[in-house]
């Protein structure tokens, strides 16, 4: 597992706001890492279910970890797991669980099933709103149908990994709704996100890792992990010529504010 050398800051300001602890990435140092990340400077992270069985087992981690949530849902790719939503509702009473998610919609792995994925994501959408939680969306090449379902049910939450282009995180904002930002800013070919980043109020997005997906330069390819995140807001605050802190701090806040916890 790789590590950066030094925390630079005396207070814990990293909140990842989306991670997959349960992932069998992770099967065999799970308990060291999620140990020592405090240790790096991680204050809280929300580690998302993608099924019942992922749910789960994200629950018994943040009972296990005092500075970790969890969410539970569906994700579009495991659909097939579930005839209904009541084992998510379930879970989604557990005071840890701040969020459904990763809940959405996925073109790109599953471009033939479009009906039934707005139809999973809808009534996931349905639930949120009932319970009063916020959501955590999964967009892969299907920003219009996206955008639309969330101007038709207004959930609160955040678009993770966010992919679309400016004016589509303007009109995320528009609902007040956030966006999550996580290693890809760092890698050349990120493309569009850049210009999000520069255009995006300070106050409206998330960092994030997708942990162990998606590690920052110059560890893309390894496993990644929370205590990465400070090498995304050290690219953001290059972008935006502000503080490494600032952005910490601003997504700190923001992470605070769309789950409504406090860490």
């Amino acid at each position: 597992m790789e590590f950066l050398n030094e925390y630079p800051f005396s207070e814990r300001l990293i909140v990842d706001s989306h991670a997959h602890y349960d992932d069998e990435r992770f099967e065999d140092e799970r308990e060291t890492l999620l140990t020592a990340l405090p240790g790096a400077g991680v204050a809280a992270a929300i580690t998302c279910g993608c099924d019942g069985q992922s749910s789960l087992a994200a629950k018994a981690l943040a009972e296990q970890f005092d500075y970790l949530f969890f969410a539970a849902g569906v994700h579009p790719e495991n659909r097939e797991n579930h005839t209904d939503l009541s084992e998510i509702e379930l879970l989604a009473a557990h005071p840890k669980c701040v969020a459904i998610g990763e809940i959405g919609l996925d073109y790109y792995w599953d471009p033939d099933h479009k009906e039934d994925q707005k139809a999973w994501f809808e009534a996931q959408l349905r639930l949120a709103n009932r319970l009063d939680l916020p959501v955590i969306v999964h967009d892969r090449e299907a920003h219009a149908d996206t955008l639309a379902l969330l101007k038709k049910h207004h959930p609160r939450g955040v678009v993770h990994s966010f992919s679309g282009s400016p004016e589509m995180a303007e009109q995320v904002f528009r609902l007040g709704m956030y966006i999550g930002i996580g290693g890809v800013i760092t890698f050349q070919n990120a493309r569009r996100l850049p210009e999000v980043v520069l255009s995006m109020p300070l106050d409206r997005f998330l960092l994030e890792t997708d942990a162990p997906y998606m590690a920052p330069v110059p560890f893309r390819g390894k496993t990644n992990h929370s205590g990465l995140i400070l090498l995304t807001a050290r690219k953001i605050a290059e972008l935006r010529g502000i503080s490494t802190e600032e952005v910490l701090r601003a997504a700190k806040r923001n992470t605070e504010e769309c789950f409504g916890i406090e860490v």
